[in-house]
């Protein structure tokens, strides 16, 4: 009873978020599977390891498809999510934690970034700070 309930407040979260929450939890959704990822390579579990790199670069790349090409931060973001990519890969098929600490620090850095993004526009519009 208390996973339905789970799921439903995050179906809930998904279906009422904005487009800048929607992107706060794709980055976020993008580090957990990094993190998992190293802990599963840590632990020589490397079918999981695949299957978490894997995911996070499914979010990479909605991240890159998304990305408003009309806009000149865009061409500044995309070589940064490419590089995440491409080190997620090698880490995958290298078993390589250090490039997967680079694809997790570069995602860090976005995820704070439009954290701070999301936050101030919400002061601006309603005086409001989000306490994600």
């Amino acid at each position: 009873m208390a996973y339905q309930q789970y799921q439903a407040y995050q179906n809930n979260s998904v279906n009422t978020a904005t487009p800048g929450e929607l992107t706060l939890m794709l980055y976020n959704g993008c580090l957990k599977f990094i993190k998992q990822a190293k802990k599963a390579m840590e632990a020589e579990q490397y079918e999981t390891k695949n299957e978490m790199v894997k995911k996070a670069q499914s979010i990479i790349r909605e991240l890159m498809v998304t990305l408003d090409q009309e806009s000149p931060i865009s061409k500044q973001m995309l070589p940064l999510y490419d590089f995440a990519y491409h080190a997620l890969t090698q880490a995958n098929v290298k078993n390589d934690l250090e490039q997967l600490d680079q694809a997790r620090d570069i995602i860090e850095d976005f995820r704070d970034t439009w954290k701070e993004v999301i936050k101030q526009e919400r002061i601006r519009q309603h005086g409001q700070s989000i306490n994600a």
